[in-house]
């Protein structure tokens, strides 16, 4: 039996305890709330586990270390591992990024996406952002090579979500948002032909590219930037591919959310003359004004589209429900509000900023995400979301006391990162709701 294997199993087991028998079984119990040795023992023989699968990414074999990642995912979708990252942070970073820098396309993905699981388990502050400046540069490098479409999805996805959690500067934000956009719209040299990125890893662009413009103050971004955003963003509404023209859609409704067209519409040059100067500005209001309607009647046509042949209808369904929505809130100034149930209480999403959010998450922790809503406190600030807590006999046991005395400290550089990000996210609301929501198509 290999090391992978043997993980595999043993984790299986001590999940099956720690999930199931230590809520219900009154072995794991005793008078006045005290927790017995059975639940600090599958911790500690999980951590022991961790230790293994962190010793195996030093092998030179790389079918043993990508098993380790494996593993290692595994682990921190099934439970938030913060004893073990507080000790073992740097290493796991650190081996991670070698990962990166020398596996295959496999072993980069799991690596990625084992960087992105960290980030999300020390929440914003210190690490965070260690996580991100020492994470950068090895990302670009390996974006560069566009061979495999699993491989830069997962740099992307890691990218998007380590600047989420640890991008506490707009700049940090949009470097990572430049970073992106150029895997869509790649720049070589005038004598290299660049490869054209596949559906898929344009939509992977546009996701990751919109995820993080959630975070950021519009009129804090560079119109230089990204002042082609909206009109090529509309051009992808005209594709072929449906989870292209849905990610795209998506991220145009966020646009108008945000409020400041302008910033996305493109620019004439001005010259120092005042007329000139005035002519230019309305001649960009009218551009602004056209691509507008462009915009409104492209999401009319996807929201009631037929469908073509051998086209799937869940698809359809899919591409025509996200239009509706979109050419509701630009017509009528309506959000979809959504509620999802997580161990019995409401998430809910009233902005298009929150419904950009939750599904991308959603999409990186993939089984992982309720484990990590019920009990991940960073994800609780993003949403305003407070789960049930699970206790027994009024003692919280998702946490041991090491831990929540480390998390839960108000002096805690945590807790004080947290509420940081807290701020941030109540200013960028505050200023949503600020501005109209229905997009006037007749005056501009």
């Amino acid at each position: 039996m290999d090391f992978v294997e043997s993980y595999q199993k043993k984790n299986a087991a001590m999940l099956d305890s720690d999930d199931t028998d230590s809520m219900s079984s009154s072995s794991t119990m005793q008078s006045d709330g005290m927790i017995v040795s059975g639940v600090e023992e599958v911790e500690v023989d999980r951590e022991s586990f961790l230790d293994q699968c962190l010793d195996a990414l030093f092998e030179k074999r790389g079918s043993t270390r990508e098993g380790a990642l494996s593993s290692i995912i595994e682990a921190f979708n099934n439970s938030l591992q913060h004893e073990f990252v507080e000790k073992k942070f740097a290493t796991l970073l650190h081996r991670c990024l070698n990962s990166i820098k020398k596996g295959s396309a496999k072993e980069i993905a799991l690596a990625a996406h084992v960087i992105g699981l960290l980030a999300l388990t020390t929440g914003p502050g210190e690490k965070a952002q260690e996580i991100l400046e020492d994470s950068v540069s090895v990302i670009l490098e390996a974006l560069k090579s566009r061979s495999e479409t699993s491989k830069i999805s997962s740099l992307l996805e890691c990218l998007a979500v380590i600047t989420f959690v640890g991008g506490e500067q707009p700049e940090q934000t949009e470097k990572s948002m430049q970073m992106m956009w150029q895997v869509a719209h790649p720049k070589l040299g005038p004598n290299v032909a660049a490869a054209k990125p596949s559906p898929t890893m344009i939509t992977m662009v546009v996701s990751a590219w919109s995820f993080l413009l959630t975070t950021v103050d519009g009129w804090t971004l560079s119109s230089m930037s990204w002042q082609e955003s909206m009109p090529y963003l509309s051009t992808l509404l005209d594709k072929d591919d449906r989870s292209l023209r849905i990610a795209a859609g998506e991220a145009l409704a966020l646009i108008f959310e945000i409020n400041t067209l302008e910033k996305f519409c493109g620019e004439t040059k001005v010259s120092g003359d005042t007329s000139a100067v005035e002519e230019n500005g309305t001649r960009k209001s009218m551009y602004v004004h056209g691509l507008k309607n462009k915009v409104l009647n492209q999401v009319r046509d996807l929201s009631s589209e037929a469908g073509g042949k051998g086209s799937a209808k869940k698809d359809l369904n899919s591409q025509r429900n996200t239009f509706r929505d979109i050419l509701d809130y630009l017509e009528n100034g309506y959000i979809p509000e959504t509620s999802t149930k997580i161990g019995g209480e409401s998430l809910n999403t009233n902005t298009w900023a929150q419904l950009i959010q939750l599904n991308f998450l959603k999409h990186f922790l993939g089984g992982g995400f309720v484990k990590h809503m019920q009990e991940n406190q960073f994800l609780h600030d993003v949403f305003g979301f407070t789960p049930k807590k699970k206790t027994l006999s009024g003692v919280n046991i998702s946490m041991s006391r090491e831990e929540k005395k480390l998390f839960m400290s108000p002096n805690s550089a945590l807790n004080k990162a947290r509420t940081q990000f807290l701020n941030k996210q109540r200013m960028l609301s505050e200023g949503n709701n600020a501005g109209h929501y229905a997009v006037d198509f007749a005056d501009d």
